[in-house]
């Protein structure tokens, strides 16, 4: 990966498949449902660019961060495989645990939904911050370092996009398209986050029988 360009390529391959932009849109559809269209869009907005200031101080400081902590990589696809699962059953029965009270302001809940779920874990999981990490290690010169923000930023664009968009693709589908969409996606949701779960559960069990032997 020496060249700026493959290293790229590869990054924003990567960081797109964690993030799964498409795969936001069910999620953000229904939880925006009650909002207005300028509501609805600041959500997006705001989900989009904490997402992207999150990868940036991981990319930045991730390591040490983990260190600092005591963290590892593993337990943080652990932790996220446990949410990954909760959301994906929520999905899987049409529903979000997360709904609007009708005495609550808008603007509270706007700014909820925009950090949790839809930017954290939704847009920026466990697999999209491993993912800038692990790249940013590998960032070996400047024009590495360029390339994987340029991707960061050029990915969460893309997000936004998808979720500026999502209303007239489910406008298409109408309600029951919707349902049967959030469903289709919990059961993806859910096989992601046994994925996420035992692919950091597996290297934790292995230390610590290789410790214990």
């Amino acid at each position: 990966m020496n060249d700026p360009l493959n290293f790229g390529l590869l990054a924003f391959a990567s960081l797109f498949t964690m993030i799964n932009p498409l795969g936001v849109v069910p999620v953000y559809v229904s939880m925006t449902a009650s909002l207005t269209k300028e509501q609805a869009r600041r959500t997006a907005l705001k989900a989009t660019v904490t997402a992207l200031a999150i990868l940036v101080v991981f990319t930045l400081t991730g390591q040490l961060i983990f260190q600092f902590f005591s963290i590892s990589v593993n337990s943080l696809r652990v932790v996220g495989g446990v949410i990954f699962f909760i959301m994906g059953y929520d999905m899987l029965q049409a529903r979000l645990s997360r709904t609007k009270h009708d005495d609550e302001p808008s603007q509270t809940y706007v700014e909820d939904i925009a950090v949790t779920p839809l930017a954290i874990p939704m847009i920026c999981g466990p697999g999209a911050i491993t993912s800038v990490i692990v790249f940013a290690g590998d960032a070996v010169t400047v024009a590495h370092q360029a390339v994987l923000f340029v991707v960061m930023a050029g990915v969460m664009v893309m997000t936004y996009a998808a979720l500026r968009g999502s209303q007239r693709i489910m406008d298409v589908i109408g309600e029951n398209g919707n349902r049967v969409l959030m469903r289709l996606m919990g059961l993806i949701v859910m096989a992601i986050a046994v994925e996420f779960f035992f692919g950091g559960l597996k290297p934790i069990l292995r230390d610590i029988f290789m410790i214990g032997g």
